[in-house]
């Protein structure tokens, strides 16, 4: 018997009865994180990791949660459910199942890479690992974090003594939050959208530090001239993003390893920042799990499918509603 199958309502798990990140309604529902294509309102029950209780509950609502820390287990139906640090965002997960002896792995979204806002990745073995494959290419590779915050505060730094403000486009669960803890408040004030900022409250409240951050009009119309601002995407021509007048704009994302994708944004600058593994990064966490089997359920599927079977890893594909994060922009798959 295979232990997590695809339905209609998301991935299931027919033994223990239960759903992991349902797009649909269910009755009860694992989650891996609080990004909006993986949680989902509606569902009666909702099993999740604590240290994302206070943004997974700020996203949907009043909802009956119970939330576990990582490692603790939960035996229902027979199967035994523990959630292991995915290194994705606050709070995210991977799912070890596990019955009769057998276990497998829902890792949701994650990354390997250096993040001081979440719990590292935590290889979990297992006999069958459920991979995401959102830059599944040899061309995506991640820089250090340091190397990044250098970049930005450079960039930062030198709009601010040209007395232009500083606007950077990001995620605003994830990415801002990754950014305000690298940033050179030295330089001049850090502010913050309103959807960034009701994300950082979920933050601060599990006891990640963060630099700073003051609404546009808590600063004088001078400092906003040296300010950085960061917003998601979707602020882009508003009537809130007009009142810093002419300024620099970059792009915190993935996508922007691609030749074009800046252009193609429209920005003067794009930051290579994911919250996603790269392709040494996949490679890396699935020979860490040594699954016998990998099912691939978004982003680069394909080209993951085809590189493990080469290697002689039996693997194949779950058709899913994953890869659409809300404001999270648009690349090949949607996704940052």
């Amino acid at each position: 018997m295979d232990l997590i199958v695809a339905r209609p309502e998301g991935l299931y798990c027919p033994p223990g009865d239960f759903h992991i990140d349902p797009w649909r309604p269910v009755a009860r529902a694992v989650i891996t994180h609080a990004h909006s294509d993986h949680a989902r309102a509606g569902s009666a029950h909702y099993l999740a990791a604590r240290e994302g209780e206070a943004v997974l509950r700020q996203r949907l609502g009043d909802i009956d949660l119970q939330p576990v820390a990582y490692g603790e287990a939960v035996t229902h139906n027979g199967v035994r459910v523990s959630l292991h640090p995915a290194g994705h965002v606050l709070g995210s997960a991977q799912v070890r199942v596990e019955y009769r002896g057998e276990v497998w792995v829902a890792s949701g979204d994650y990354k390997l890479g250096d993040d001081p806002t979440c719990a590292p990745f935590e290889p979990v073995p297992c006999e069958v690992f459920i991979t995401e494959s959102t830059f599944g290419l040899p061309i995506y590779r991640w820089q250090p974090g340091q190397d990044l915050y250098r970049q930005i505060n450079a960039w930062w730094a030198a709009n601010a003594a040209a007395g232009r403000t500083s606007v950077l486009y990001c995620y605003a669960f994830g990415k801002a939050q990754r950014i305000l803890c690298g940033l050179d408040t030295s330089i001049g004030p850090v502010v913050a959208h309103g959807a960034v900022e009701n994300v950082n409250r979920g933050y601060r409240a599990a006891g990640v530090a963060l630099s700073p951050v003051s609404r546009a009009d808590e600063v004088e119309a001078t400092a906003l001239r040296r300010a950085l601002v960061l917003a998601p995407p979707s602020a882009r021509g508003t009537g809130w993003l007009r009142r810093f007048g002419d300024h620099a704009d970059a792009f915190a994302s993935g996508w922007m390893q691609v030749r074009g994708a800046r252009r193609r944004r429209g920005v003067d600058r794009g930051f290579v920042l994911s919250d996603h593994a790269d392709w040494p990064g996949l490679q890396t966490a699935i020979g860490a799990s040594g699954a016998s089997r990998v099912i691939v359920t978004h982003g680069q599927v394909a080209v993951l499918v085809r590189w493990l079977n080469e290697l002689g890893i039996s693997a194949q594909a779950f058709e899913t509603a994953y890869g659409d994060e809300d404001d999270e922009g648009t690349g090949p798959e949607g996704r940052q």
